[in-house]
C-alpha cells in the first residue's frame, strides 16, 4: 500500500454531492432571552475548558444566552444551535449539552478538544446535524442500549479526531435516520459496520478513510438503496468486491484505494453503477483488464486504477465517458498501443497518468485534442517517436513527464515545448540517447519552467546558455550525460534554483565561486522566496518515494563523478540552506575548509574520492544533523573528530586514509600508523549501505559497489 501520512485531513463530501442536507443553519435569534436550565447547560461546557477562545467575555457579561457568541434560539426562546468551529476551544466536551432539549445542530469542529465524545449527545433525543471533527477525541465510541429509543441523528461527523476501537453495532441500530457518516482520518479497527442500510433505510454518505479497519467489504452495503458517497480508502480491508455492492444503483462516489483488494472488474457488474462519477480502486491487487463495459459509464469523471496489476490493452469505450477529468491508470502491466482510445472525445480531460506501464508505439494525435489537459506523464513505457508540434494545441498544460522511453530529436522537442507557455515541469529523463544537447540561442521561452530534468540522456556538448534564461528555474537535473566543460558563470542569475545535480558528466575546471553567491542555496528564509506549489501529480524518484510539493526537496548541490580541479571554496560556508553536499569522485586537491561548519542544516556530506590532504576540522561536530558523511580515499590526516554526529559513523566513512587516527579506528592516536589493509575496524561497518540508505531519505538511490548514484530520473 501507498505510505500514508496520519495529517491526512479529508472534507466531509456532502456539499460537493448537493445532498438535500442543511449542515448548518444560522438564523439570528428574535427573542431575548433562554431558559435558566439551558443557560446552566451552556455554562457548564465552558467551566470544563481550559481554553474558552474569548467566550467567557460573551457568555458572562449578559444573562440572556440567545445573544450569547455561536447561540441560536428558536422563536420560542429554545436553544436549536451551539455553533463553536474554530473558536480555540480546548478541553472536554461536557456531556451536559445534551440537556438542552431543543438542540438540533451542534457543531463544535475545528478546536483542541479533548477526552471522549460524550453518549449523551449522540443518544440526544434532539440532536439532528452533529459536528466534532478535527479536533483531539480519543477513546472509543461507547454502546447504546439496544432498547434506546430511536434517536433523530440524520448527520454524524467524527472525521480527523484520535479515535479508536471498533464501531460498536447498537449505534446504529437505535440511529435509524442517519444519512450521513463521516469518520474518517482515526484509528478505528475491527470491520466495517454491515447494518448500517438496515437500520438507515435514507443513508446516502459513508466516509471511513484513514483508519485501520479490517476484513472485507460488508454485502450488506449492496442494500443501501440511497447510497451515494462510499469512501473506505486507507485502511487494512481485503477479499473482492461484492457482488451485492453493485446494487448500490445509486452510487456516485466510489473509493477504496490502499487496501489490499484483489479480484477483477466484471463487466456486467459495472454496468450497474451507471450513476458513478468518481472510481477510485489505486494500490490494490486486482488483475484482469478493464471491460469494455466502462464505456458506459458515462458520468464518469474521476478513474483511478492505478498501482495494481491489472494488464490487456485499453479498451476503445473508454473514449465514450466525455466526462472524464482525471485518468490514472499508471503503474499496472497494461499493453498495446494508446492510438485504440479516440481521446479527441475526452475534452474535459485534465490529468492523463500513464506512468510505469508497457505501452508501446507512438503517442496518438487524438492526445493532443484534450485541451484541457494540465497534466501528462507518459514515462516508464515503451513509446517511440519524436514529438508531434500539435501538443501546442495543449494551452494548460503545466506538467509533462515523457522520461524513459525512446523518445528521439530533443532539438525538436524543445522547439516545440518552448511555446507551451504554462509548463512549470518537464521531466525528459532517459530518452533521447545519445544525441547532443541542443546549444541553440532561439530555444527561449519556457517562461513558468521551474522543474527541469534531462538526466541519465548520455548527451553530449556544454552546458547550454538557453538554461540561463529559464528565470524561475527551482530545480535541474543534468547528471548522467557527457557533457564537458567548465561550469558557466551564470548560475547565480537563477535565483531560484535550489536543487542542482549536475554529477555523472565530463565537466572540468574550477569549483566557480559564482556558485558560492546562488541566492536560493544562502538565504535563510526560502519560504520567502518559494510558494508551496502543488505538483500536477505526485513526482517519484523511487518505487514508493513521491513527492506533492516541490519544496519537500531538500536543498541539493552535487557536482559527484565529474573531473573537477583545485580547492574545495571556503565560501562554501555561505550555502547555510545545503541540506546535500556532494563533491565525490572529482580531483579536488587542498584541505577540507573550515566554513564547512557553517553549513548547520546539512545531514549529507560526501567529499571522497579526491585528492584532500590535512585535517578534517573538529568544528564539523558540530553539525548535529548530519547523517551521512564520507571523506573516505583521500589523503587526510590526523584525528578524526569525536562528539557530535562523528560518534555514529562508521570506519568506512574514512577509508583510504592512512594517516587518520581514532578511537573508531584500530590506528589510535599516538601509536604508529597502521598498514592500510588493517585501517578499518573488525566491527565490518558497511558505510557505504548507510550512506544509501541516509541519501534515500531523500531521493531514492543506487548502489553501485563502491559508489553512490541516484537511482532514477523524476517521474
Amino acid at each position: 500500500m501507498q505510505p500514508l501520512s496520519r495529517s491526512h485531513r479529508n472534507q466531509f463530501p456532502i456539499p460537493f454531492f448537493g445532498l438535500p442536507i442543511v449542515l448548518l443553519v444560522f438564523l439570528a435569534s428574535p427573542t431575548s432571552s433562554c431558559t435558566e436550565q439551558e443557560k446552566s447547560s451552556l455554562i457548564q461546557l465552558l467551566d470544563g475548558l481550559l481554553q474558552d477562545g474569548g467566550l467567557t467575555v460573551s457568555w458572562r457579561s449578559d444573562t440572556d444566552c440567545c445573544s450569547w457568541e455561536g447561540i441560536v434560539c428558536s422563536p420560542d426562546r429554545r436553544v436549536t444551535d451551539v455553533v463553536l468551529a474554530s473558536h480555540g476551544l480546548e478541553g472536554p466536551i461536557s456531556p451536559f449539552l445534551g440537556n438542552l432539549t431543543g438542540l438540533l445542530r451542534l457543531n463544535l469542529s475545528h478546536n483542541s478538544l479533548s477526552g471522549g465524545l460524550p453518549l449523551e449527545l449522540v443518544s440526544s433525543s434532539s440532536i439532528i446535524v452533529l459536528d466534532v471533527s478535527f479536533n483531539r477525541l480519543t477513546g472509543a465510541l461507547h454502546e447504546l442500549q439496544s432498547s434506546a429509543p430511536d434517536r433523530p441523528l440524520q448527520v454524524l461527523n467524527i472525521s480527523s479526531d484520535l479515535l479508536t476501537g471498533p464501531f460498536p453495532s447498537t449505534i446504529w441500530k437505535t440511529i435509524d435516520n442517519l444519512i450521513a457518516l463521516n469518520a474518517s482520518n482515526n484509528s478505528f479497527t475491527g470491520p466495517i459496520p454491515s447494518d448500517l442500510c438496515n437500520s438507515s433505510p435514507f443513508f446516502a454518505v459513508l466516509d471511513l478513510c484513514f483508519n485501520k479497519f479490517s476484513g472485507s467489504i460488508p454485502p450488506g452495503l449492496g442494500y443501501c438503496s440511497m447510497l451515494r458517497v462510499l469512501r473506505a480508502g486507507y485502511n487494512n480491508l481485503s477479499g473482492t468486491l461484492p457482488d451485492e455492492l453493485f446494487n448500490a444503483t445509486s452510487l456516485e462516489y466510489l473509493s477504496f484505494p490502499n487496501n489490499d483488494l484483489h479480484g477483477v472488474l466484471d463487466s456486467a457488474r459495472m454496468i450497474r453503477l451507471r450513476n458513478l462519477r468518481i472510481l477510485d480502486l489505486g494500490w490494490n491487487n486486482f488483475n484482469g483488464s478493464i471491460p469494455d463495459s466502462v464505456g458506459q459509464l458515462k458520468r464518469l469523471e474521476k478513474f483511478q486504477l492505478g498501482h495494481n496489476n491489472l494488464s490487456g490493452e485499453l479498451p476503445s469505450t473508454l473514449s465514450n465517458c466525455t466526462n472524464l477529468k482525471t485518468i490514472d491508470l499508471k503503474s499496472n502491466k497494461f499493453s498495446g498501443g494508446l492510438s485504440k482510445v479516440n481521446f479527441s472525445n475526452l475534452r474535459n480531460l485534465k490529468t492523463l497518468d500513464l506512468w510505469s506501464d508497457n505501452f508501446t508505439g507512438t503517442i496518438p494525435e487524438s492526445m493532443y485534442s484534450c485541451s484541457n489537459l494540465t497534466a501528462l506523464r507518459l514515462s516508464s513505457n515503451n513509446l517511440h517517436g519524436q514529438l508531434s508540434s500539435k501538443i501546442s494545441n495543449l494551452k494548460y498544460l503545466s506538467f509533462l513527464s515523457l522520461g524513459k522511453n525512446n523518445f528521439t530529436n530533443i532539438t525538436n522537442a524543445l522547439q516545440i515545448l518552448k511555446s507551451s507557455k504554462n509548463i512549470s515541469t518537464l521531466l525528459l529523463g532517459y530518452i533521447f540517447k545519445g544525441e547532443i544537447m541542443p546549444q541553440d540561442d532561439k530555444i527561449d521561452g519556457f517562461e513558468n519552467l521551474q522543474v527541469l530534468d534531462t538526466g541519465e540522456c548520455k548527451l553530449s556538448g556544454k552546458i547550454p546558455l538557453w538554461i540561463s534564461r529559464l528565470t524561475k528555474l527551482e530545480m535541474l537535473v543534468l547528471r548522467g550525460n557527457q557533457l564537458t566543460g567548465p561550469i558557466p558563470g551564470w548560475f547565480k542569475s537563477l535565483s531560484q534554483l535550489f536543487f542542482m545535480d549536475v554529477s555523472s558528466n565530463h565537466l572540468t575546471g574550477e569549483i566557480p565561486l559564482t556558485l558560492m553567491e546562488m541566492p536560493m542555496l544562502k538565504s535563510t528564509d526560502n519560504s520567502s522566496h518559494l510558494g508551496p506549489r502543488v505538483f500536477k501529480l505526485p513526482v517519484y524518484t523511487g518505487p514508493l518515494l513521491q513527492y506533492l510539493v516541490v519544496t519537500s526537496f531538500p536543498v541539493v548541490l552535487n557536482l559527484s563523478n565529474n573531473n573537477f580541479t583545485g580547492v574545495i571554496p571556503p565560501q562554501i560556508g555561505q550555502l547555510k540552506v545545503l541540506v546535500a553536499l556532494d563533491f565525490s569522485f572529482n580531483k579536488l586537491s587542498g584541505q577540507i575548509p573550515k566554513s564547512v561548519r557553517n553549513l548547520t542544516n546539512l545531514q549529507i556530506l560526501d567529499l571522497s574520492n579526491n585528492n584532500l590532504t590535512g585535517a578534517i576540522p573538529a568544528a564539523l561536530n558540530n553539525l548535529h544533523f548530519l547523517a551521512a558523511f564520507n571523506v573516505s580515499d583521500n589523503d587526510l590526516e590526523g584525528p578524526i573528530p569525536s562528539g557530535g554526529q562523528f560518534n555514529t559513523f562508521g570506519t568506512s566513512s574514512f577509508d583510504g586514509n592512512t594517516k587518520l587516527c581514532g578511537s573508531m579506528l584500530i590506528h589510535k592516536c599516538g601509536s604508529a600508523e597502521a598498514p592500510r589493509d588493517t585501517i578499518l575496524s573488525t566491527k565490518q561497518t558497511d558505510y557505504k549501505v548507510a550512506f544509501a540508505i541516509a541519501f534515500s531519505a531523500f531521493f531514492g538511490v543506487g548502489v553501485l559497489y563502491d559508489q553512490i548514484v541516484l537511482s532514477g530520473h523524476f517521474g
